[in-house]
């Protein structure tokens, strides 16, 4: 069942890279208390994600973060490894790169992505979502391979 407006995010262990290497972090971590923008993209590196998902949000941050937002989250079923270096290479320092290498959130929330058919296994359907203190307030689907809905300049006028 795909997660709504008014759902509570579950509480799924994800990954995120650190000076360290990489770490574990919780949806209740990441949520809880605090507003988040959470998008959610098929794979790092790949032309739509890296040419204007996660570009956008870059370039939008700081306006974002003025509408009252605690963080800007981008999610994907890829490891941390690969979030970390994605994130490094398009200057997302003040996004958080969460690895859903598993794809555990990515089922939890019912928005999984089949693409086994073009050798890249199950992925997320490009999304974003509104989360205030763990509830979701708004959420944007994209329809295919569309990209209308999720991106940065949406959001910005949802806040």
């Amino acid at each position: 069942m795909t997660i709504k407006v008014g759902d509570l995010i579950p509480n799924v262990t994800l990954a995120r890279m650190t000076a360290d290497g990489p770490a574990e972090t919780t949806t209740d971590e990441i949520f809880g208390g605090k507003k988040v923008v959470l998008f959610a993209l098929p794979g790092a590196y790949t032309p739509t994600c890296s040419a204007a998902h996660l570009p956008g949000f870059v370039v939008h941050h700081d306006a974002i973060v003025a509408k009252g937002v605690d963080a800007i989250a981008c999610l994907s079923v890829n490891d941390a490894f690969v979030m970390g270096a994605w994130g490094a290479d398009k200057n997302a320092d003040d996004i958080v790169m969460l690895a859903d290498g598993s794809g555990a959130f990515t089922a939890a929330v019912g928005l999984e992505l089949d693409l086994t058919a073009k050798h890249m296994g199950v992925r997320s359907q490009r999304y974003a979502m509104i989360v205030d203190d763990g509830v979701v307030t708004h959420l944007n689907v994209e329809q295919g391979a569309n990209f209308e809905v999720s991106d940065a300049e949406t959001i910005l006028r949802l806040l």
